[in-house]
């Protein structure tokens, strides 16, 4: 643990009070690692932004129980965003430990204002640099200087040509790096103040990673045709051959090592398509073959043996930050539906290299769920984490819209790879779309009535414990988030059950002027889920095939017409699984999933784990303490021995990690 950690955790004892309050306004408390020791001593942690559901979770799950002078309980730690603790309730203030924190106290020679926009990943990095560099007082600009210099490795000084410039948005925009506005505006104003790169479209390309790699992906078939021309396969100035979307240079050098080195997992990865090339014949015997349509079955082949290869050397550890799994599961992704396409065309041993890789990421993704999930709720929601946050970033999206109409599609049962094979039918089908990609965590267990509910109502589960095993208050949940912040009912809307023919309903409450946030659940995904009986093969054929019928795309365009921001993700994923055996409970079972069954008291659940040792006691983390779940071990479910079925519930990374997409329209 770095020295800003220690010289905080030494802070919290629990010995000499059980209660801490703590003035966090630059969420330093929701370090990952940082929460982890915190817990290790003995504390719970709770946010207080909600004083209605903290009182009601205080009262029932610590004060009450402190009463008790036999029992012995964890601590807690009350973290309030503001500087000031006054805002807490006059109880706690009279009996708790009074603690502020915030980055002044670790970075005292620079500017506040600047390093209050960093996301905490990085204090890391900024703490050693100013340590090893001793560093003055430094005002605004040089204090962005210096975080650019040590922590985003960008020296302005040195970006003169367009080599360095891709190099370091290459570096920033392949691991997803979120780089705050204020260095954002620096940087782009730095180089225009040195007169360079006057004609580039920096204010998209710099800020906007889907932005920037359409820039690059409209300007990779003028590459192959100069490259061609070069070798004398083309005598022809390569041009390119329609509008481009963004101004600025035509050529670029996507072959300078400092660029080259990035292109083949660009390709891999999927954040740049191959294109098809007149002289492909010629150009495939060299390097650009990796960005180019050859034969549709070589070219497949080609990518998921490199893609494979790629995820072996980027899986996340144990130990990892939870954004490096985020960013992970759409490689994942991109892997799992290369090999369902291929299933019949692949070698013993690719197949059996796949499952290794599969066996080694359910045990790293296990390991980090247990030791790590539990701080994920507290997390900032922006960008969102979990999917109880993402009701919150909407309300500020919200905000900064033109006409402040919301609208949010959640795709019941939705997996990842599945999403993939939806956003190429739709680009295909509306050229138009853009879709800006994100991901968020599913509560645990991955049943909807736990995540869906979390996900309309902006709360953990814990909040809703008469409701958990139903979502028939999606709805009023829905209704209470908006109102509370402003609306009224007149101007919340929610539709489910949708998929096949109900556009006009949709087309109605849409072209409603009252309607100003609008939630929709679409049930297609998880009935054809649910019926499904040729593994995930047929599973993410029969999602493509409904996406095809262009539902999907209407249903955008309604939305778009009408003016609404769109954000579309999902409950829970899915995997294939086999059956373990059913376990005979009975009645005594609260939910009985094929992935998880939830029971109502430990001795219950302990019965039938003693049938299924393997099976996992999942902790009522964020949940109501009298809901327990068991969750099937690895890919096994609790059905017949030998059955291959499509389910949820559990505890695998397509399961937990589902997409988030925020979709618009390019303008003409």
């Amino acid at each position: 643990m770095t020295d800003w950690r220690a010289q905080l955790l030494g802070k919290f004892m629990p010995q000499v009070s059980r209660l801490v309050l703590v003035a966090d306004p630059d969420g330093l408390l929701l370090d990952e690692q940082l929460l982890q020791g915190i817990r290790d001593k003995g504390f719970d942690i709770l946010s207080f932004d909600d004083p209605i559901a903290f009182r009601y979770l205080y009262e029932s799950k610590y004060r009450s129980q402190w009463d008790d002078p036999i029992e012995s309980h964890r601590a807690l730690v009350v973290r309030c965003e503001s500087r000031e603790l006054s805002m807490l309730p006059y109880d706690l203030l009279q009996v708790g430990q009074q603690l502020s924190f915030d980055l002044g106290l670790l970075f005292p020679n620079l500017s506040y204002p600047v390093i209050a926009e960093l996301d905490t990943s990085h204090l890391d990095t900024l703490y050693k640099a100013q340590q090893e560099y001793a560093v003055d007082m430094l005002g605004d600009n040089a204090t962005k200087d210096f975080i650019l210099r040590h922590v985003y490795r960008t020296v302005t000084e040195l970006v003169h040509y367009p080599s360095d410039l891709l190099r370091v948005l290459l570096r920033r925009h392949y691991k997803n790096v979120e780089v705050p506005e204020v260095l954002d505006d620096y940087f782009i104003q730095s180089l225009r103040n040195q007169g360079l790169f006057l004609d580039w479209p920096l204010v998209e390309i710099v800020s906007d990673r889907q932005s920037f790699f359409r820039f690059l992906q409209e300007r990779w078939p003028v590459f192959l045709d100069q490259l061609a021309m070069a070798q004398g396969f083309m005598t022809q100035n390569g041009q390119p051959s329609t509008e481009l979307e963004f101004r600025g240079p035509t050529s670029l050098p996507f072959d300078h090592d400092d660029v080259r080195v990035y292109m083949d997992s660009l390709f891999l990865d999927g954040l740049l398509q191959p294109v098809s090339h007149h002289e492909s014949a010629f150009l495939s015997e060299t390097w650009v073959a990796v960005g180019m349509q050859i034969d549709p079955q070589h070219d497949l082949l080609r990518r998921l043996d490199g893609l494979a290869k790629l995820v072996a050397k980027t899986l996340p550890s144990s130990d990892s930050r939870h954004q490096e799994w985020l960013s992970f599961a759409y490689r994942w992704a991109e892997l799992s539906r290369l090999r369902l396409e291929l299933q019949n065309k692949l070698k013993p041993e690719t197949q059996s290299q796949l499952d290794n890789l599969s066996q080694q990421l359910d045990s790293e993704f296990l390991t980090w769920i247990e030791n790590r999930y539990i701080g994920l709720h507290n997390q900032p929601p922006l960008p969102p984490v979990m999917l109880h946050h993402v009701p919150r970033a909407l309300a500020r999206q919200k905000d900064n819209t033109d006409n402040g109409k919301i609208a949010l599609i959640v795709i019941d049962g939705l997996a990842l790879d599945q999403w993939l094979a939806i956003r190429d039918t739709l680009r295909d089908q509306q050229p138009m779309l853009r879709f800006q990609e994100n991901a968020v965590f599913a509560w645990l267990p991955t049943l909807t009535s736990v995540s869906r509910q979390a996900l309309f109502s902006g709360k953990p589960p814990f909040y809703f414990p008469d409701s958990i095993t139903s979502t028939n208050k999606d709805a009023s949940l829905w209704t209470q988030f908006w109102v509370d912040r402003g609306l009224v009912q007149r101007e919340v809307a929610y539709l489910r059950g949708l998929g096949d023919d109900d556009l006009e309903e949709v087309h109605e409450v849409a072209s409603n002027p009252s309607t100003r946030v609008l939630g929709l659940v679409i049930n297609k995904v998880d009935k054809i889920m649910h019926g499904m009986e040729l593994g995930a093969s047929g599973m993410i054929s029969q999602v493509r095939d409904w996406a095809k019928e262009g539902y999907l795309t209407r249903l955008l365009d309604i939305l778009l017409d009408f003016g609404f921001d769109i954000t579309l993700t999902s409950d829970h994923g899915n995997i294939e699984a086999h059956g373990c055996g059913r376990p005979k409970e009975g009645a005594t079972a609260e939910v009985r999933g094929e992935r998880v069954r939830v029971f109502s008291s430990d001795v219950l659940r302990r019965k039938v784990k003693d049938s299924f040792p393997d099976s996992i006691e999942w902790p009522s983390l964020g949940l109501s303490d009298d809901f327990l779940p068991l969750i099937a071990p690895g890919r096994t479910a609790f059905a017949n021995k030998g059955a291959r079925i499509v389910a949820h519930g559990g505890i695998s990374l397509e399961e937990v990690i589902v997409p988030l997409i925020h979709v618009q329209r390019r303008t003409p």
